[in-house]
């Protein structure tokens, strides 16, 4: 299939047209007390040609209706506002959004077509019309004006000066209000259809979606468990988005109930619904006590912070041991740089699309976020950025496509996303993305892109959010 609107704005044409209307538009004549022969020439008024009756704006409203919803169709295939998926290739739900929109395209272009070609028509008969009046207008122009006087009962003809013409007939001015007004009000829009490939809608060389667009929305919390003990007030659950051995799978899910001393034991479900149920297959001890909730997964190793430390551990789950620690350098921790809620959250490890993240804040940055991009099995730091927001004055934070994203209040039932920071641009901003707090203490909150799903502790209960991002296309 082939598309491409293109909009001709033909002033000149308008000109032309108001020029010739003017120029011919009404011939009339009338005699004044003295009985001397006036002549006057008239043209429609701006009141005139605003007059109602056209019968053609209604349709040419319809017709800029259609090219505004065309271009917004056109401007989604090519920035993409719908979520999408990510990989090298077009997934299912990528691949129906798609076919939908360019469905409503063609629908639409097949439409506009139609419309122009009607229009078209309607146009030239106007012009045929004017041509008729033009020259009548000109024959009449051309007659000598005669007036007839009595005298004594008789009637006798005079004629006007040279060069004094009139006519008893008047050109009809509703054509010309009816003519001019479509010009003058819709600058003469004229809609072209030529064929482009419908490739070309899309920067050549970039014929793969990501779903790596920033955050549109969050969907509404679905329960999926919620704690039956005190030590379930806060904690962390979550699924690896990228397993590595048949022991463990996607579907596996993992808890650690955080209120405690010495929190070691996490908890194996082998899928959601023994997870929902609370029958879990196994339970592992952790080498080193864990602090707080900032804990995730991912590879077949579970990463969390050492009680009371800026040591960073990474436990191999099918190992079942210690596979390496480091200290994470000058970060704060054990409530000196936590969240707004506390629960010394001053290191907050996550996983996206682009790998292992640390969410922090350092002496230097003055209590301002600072993320560090992590070598999943060293632990060493590859590269950091420092943010402009300070992490004690957010509730919790995550990262979704190289992107950080903060939650603004961990206990208003209805909050918001309220800042991003990108870290391939170095550039934050704020932004304003509904988010719920249904069970108003949100403690955790990580991001799988494997499920494409945000997980959350929130006041024992344990949910998912549905995440809807903006089309991007892979380089």
């Amino acid at each position: 299939m082939w598309l491409q609107v293109s909009l001709l704005c033909l002033s000149c044409l308008i000109l032309s047209r108001q020029s010739q209307a003017e120029d011919r538009a009404s011939l009339h004549r009338s005699n004044d007390p003295t009985g001397r022969c006036h002549y006057t020439f008239t043209v429609a008024s701006p009141q005139e040609s605003s007059c109602p009756g056209s019968g053609v704006k209604p349709e040419m409203d319809g017709v800029l209706s259609r090219l505004t919803l065309l271009e917004a169709l056109v401007s989604r295939l090519i920035a993409g506002v719908d979520g999408g998926t990510g990989g090298t290739a077009i997934e299912s739900n990528g691949e129906e959004g798609l076919q939908e929109a360019y469905a409503q395209v063609t629908g639409e272009r097949n439409q506009l077509q139609q419309d122009k070609e009607r229009l078209s028509r309607q146009i030239q008969e106007l012009q045929r019309r004017l041509g008729e009046l033009s020259q009548e207008a000109e024959s009449l122009r051309q007659q000598p004006c005669k007036q007839t006087h009595t005298s004594g009962g008789a009637q006798r003809e005079s004629r006007p000066a040279s060069g004094m013409y009139c006519t008893s007939k008047q050109i009809p001015i509703s054509f010309f209000s009816t003519f001019l007004s479509v010009y003058s009000e819709f600058f003469e829009m004229k809609a072209e259809v030529t064929e482009v490939p419908a490739s070309h809608l899309i920067p050549e060389g970039n014929h793969n979606f990501t779903g790596c667009g920033e955050l549109l929305s969050v969907g509404d919390p679905v329960l999926h468990r919620k704690a039956d003990s005190i030590t379930g007030k806060y904690g962390v659950w979550l699924q690896d988005p990228e397993p590595q051995g048949p022991l463990y799978t996607n579907k596996t899910v993992w808890r650690i109930d955080a209120v405690g001393k010495d929190v070691r034991q996490l908890f194996a479900y082998e899928d959601m619904e023994q997870f929902s149920r609370g029958f879990p297959m196994k339970v592992l001890v952790l080498p080193e006590p864990v602090e707080s909730t900032g804990a995730t997964m991912y590879r077949g190793s579970m990463y969390y912070q050492r009680k009371r430390s800026r040591t960073l551990i990474r436990y191999d789950l099918a190992s079942e041991s210690l596979a390496s620690r480091l200290d994470l350098p000058h970060a704060g921790f054990h409530g000196q740089h936590p969240y707004s809620w506390g629960g010394y959250t001053d290191i907050d490890l996550a996983v996206d699309e682009q790998g292992l993240w640390a969410i922090y804040s350092t002496s230097k940055a003055k209590g301002a976020i600072v993320i560090s991009q992590l070598d999943p099995e060293s632990l060493e730091v590859k590269k950091s950025w420092e943010t402009n927001i300070r992490k004690n004055t957010v509730a919790n934070a995550f990262m979704v496509c190289g992107r950080l994203y903060t939650v603004a209040s961990y206990t208003a039932p209805n909050t918001t996303i309220n800042f991003v920071f990108d870290t391939a641009t170095g550039v934050g901003r704020a932004v304003a993305v509904p988010f719920k707090n249904k069970y108003r203490y949100n403690s955790m909150l990580d991001y799988n892109h494997a499920q494409r799903k945000l997980y959350a502790w929130d006041n024992f209960h344990m949910v998912t959010y549905d995440i809807r991002q903006g089309r991007q296309f892979k380089l």
